[in-house]
């Protein structure tokens, strides 16, 4: 049973961590496209290894440490290796914490999504609510004040967490909107930044995407090598996607809902769990696989939806 929780929850990171980096992939893609082919295997190699390995690797690391310092910097990690009754009691109060800020930032970035960003309407309620997306700042802000309201009767700390974790949204969000920017700057003007201005670039970006996904992975365990194993695959079929078949993927043009619709859940039930609620295990891996197992379906539907028109074209012509 236990192997089978290990096995359920590294394919649910995976997963995870693949489709809710497509966004990443593909800005990935359009820089390289402007780069010497020197510079792009430099940064598929070596940027791989820093994705791996130092972001996805050390950030929950550095995560867990920070809301259990008592474990110290070694045995944060550690934690996971040893049966140490005392190492898994101060995990287990420090878990609120960390679950509230988490899912605060993954709720916050659902809403962000849903009233703010253009999309492809996978479910009809999106249009009627990107039409609205004034009303996000209402939202996420009526919803921190209640949440937190709520987490000062039960602990002050969760309730500053929730406060962190809506601040480190709105740096993120900065941080991908300039990215964004720079990404058009990059594609556009004649005069642009040199390869190692652009890999660097990159490696930032990649960083400031990647805190999604191993945000979320705290809704899926706090075993922090089940969390290296998942999103460290996840990463690697991210760089595979980049250099082959990233216009193939962008063709599935629901990925995106089922990303975000699975950042919702995972979210929520964050929160629920850092007010006592006790979720079972098998839950997260199971509601994204199933998510993200919907929404391609949708997309796949609708791309051989098309094809036959392109077909009955060419015959046309």
């Amino acid at each position: 049973m236990e192997l089978l929780f290990m096995l359920l929850t590294v394919i649910g990171l995976c997963l995870f961590e693949i489709v809710s980096s497509i966004d990443n992939a593909v800005i990935n893609a359009e820089v390289l496209s402007t780069m010497s082919a020197k510079a792009r295997r430099w940064f598929l190699f070596w940027g791989l290894l820093s994705a791996v390995f130092i972001v996805r690797g050390l950030l929950p690391w550095l995560i867990v440490f920070f809301t259990a310092p008592q474990l110290g910097f070694l045995g944060s990690f550690t934690a996971a290796f040893t049966n140490s009754q005392g190492s898994h009691e101060i995990i287990e109060q420090s878990a609120p914490i960390l679950l509230m800020g988490g899912g605060i930032f993954l709720v916050f970035l659902f809403f962000h999504w849903l009233f703010m960003e253009p999309k492809a309407y996978g479910l009809h309620h999106e249009r009627f609510f990107h039409r609205h997306g004034v009303w996000f700042y209402a939202v996420v802000s009526i919803l921190l004040s209640t949440v937190t309201w709520f987490a000062l009767k039960v602990n002050p700390l969760i309730a500053f967490s929730a406060v962190i974790g809506s601040t480190v949204f709105f740096i993120v969000h900065g941080f991908k909107q300039n990215a964004e920017e720079l990404e058009h700057r990059l594609m556009h003007e004649k005069k642009g930044l040199s390869d190692v201005s652009k890999i660097m670039y990159l490696e930032v970006i990649d960083a400031t995407f990647s805190i999604d996904g191993v945000l979320g992975a705290f809704a899926f365990t706090f075993i922090l090598p089940l969390i290296l194993i998942g999103n460290g695959i996840g990463a690697l079929v991210v760089r595979q996607l980049t250099i082959s078949n990233i216009d193939r993927v962008k063709k599935y043009i629901y990925l995106k809902n089922g990303a975000m619709y699975s950042i919702l859940f995972l979210g929520s039930f964050m929160v629920a769990e850092s007010f006592g609620a006790h979720l079972p295990v098998w839950l997260s891996p199971v509601i994204t696989v199933a998510t993200l197992g919907f929404f391609f379906m949708k997309s796949w539907r609708e791309v051989h939806k098309k094809q036959p028109a392109i077909k009955d074209i060419r015959y046309l012509d």
